[in-house]
């Protein structure tokens, strides 16, 4: 029964994939905007066990944190720029529950690692962990920390490792039974077919993947944006990731959208966002001075 209904999902994301990973439509400067709409969390997360997905992010956090401790990579909780990270994060936390309600009782932590890395993720159930990397690297002020953070928090609030779980082998049987048919319709050798149908199937993961990255910056700047974070700093903080990152595989093939893909989608959503920072912040939507950046270190 379990793979029946894999094959069916399998079926309905082959049917669907065309249309991953589109941003909202841009919206006119609303001074009581409230923000990126809120959606439906999806239906697919349902086939993945949420509580042995837990309970594995939980062991592997906890191993990552020991290693790190063992190799002295393991920033102590004394150090400013810890401070500063769990600082940024609780301003951010409480909105979390917006995106997610089962967010309110997740056990959250963020930790530094001493690492060149250009790096942050939040694994699910709100365990957050920055490599000095990209604090260092690329000199992020606490608005651009704030727009990392609300990025790597929202996939853990939208749940996209249990949707993708879910989503990569349900492609995988959909390439497998897409082959056989066009093998046996063709009468050719499957492992021609096979060969076809697992590239198109990595392919539609990987648009998944870049739908998921998607509306995790926007779910991300949404999230800065109510903790009083200005929002147009995910546009300079892709900026330095270009500058940073200046090679970068073609956005077809790769699981992440371009830079320029995500500063465009960002600007498209600024007139929802904006005015949630400027009422947050008691300031005039209006009349809000340009962002300042900080340079990247020479």
């Amino acid at each position: 029964m379990k793979k029946f209904k894999l094959t069916l999902i399998a079926l309905a994301l082959a049917a669907g994939a065309a249309s991953a990973g589109q941003a909202p439509a841009q919206a006119p400067m609303n001074p009581r905007a409230d923000g990126i709409p809120v959606t439906k969390l999806s239906r697919l997360r349902v086939f993945a066990d949420e509580q042995e997905m837990d309970q594995q992010s939980k062991l592997q956090y906890s191993q990552l944190l020991s290693e790190a401790k063992q190799k002295e990579a393991l920033v102590p909780d004394s150090d400013p720029q810890v401070k500063r990270l769990r600082a940024i994060a609780a301003r951010i936390v409480p909105n979390a529950k917006r995106w997610n309600p089962a967010a309110a009782n997740w056990n959250w932590e963020v930790n530094l690692l001493n690492s060149d890395q250009v790096n942050a993720f939040c694994m699910p159930g709100g365990r957050i962990a920055f490599y000095s990397g990209i604090l260092t690297k690329l000199n992020l002020t606490d608005d651009e920390v704030a727009m990392v953070m609300g990025h790597e928090i929202s996939h853990a609030l939208r749940e996209h490792a249990r949707k993708r779980a879910v989503q990569s082998t349900a492609v995988s049987i959909a390439s497998r039974l897409g082959g056989a048919a066009l093998s046996s319709y063709l009468g050719i050798d499957p492992r021609l077919t096979d060969a076809g149908a697992n590239m198109a199937g990595q392919l539609t993961v990987m648009k998944f993947s870049r739908g998921d990255e998607t509306e995790a910056d926007l779910v991300g700047i949404d999230l800065a944006a109510r903790a009083g974070y200005d929002p147009r700093a995910g546009l300079a903080l892709w900026q330095k990731m270009g500058a940073v990152n200046s090679q970068e595989p073609m956005e077809f093939l790769s699981t992440h959208p371009s830079g320029e893909s995500r500063i465009q989608d960002m600007q498209k959503q600024m007139p929802l966002v904006l005015p949630v920072y400027a009422r947050v912040r008691g300031l005039d939507v209006n009349k809000l001075p340009p962002y300042q950046t900080s340079p990247l270190p020479n």
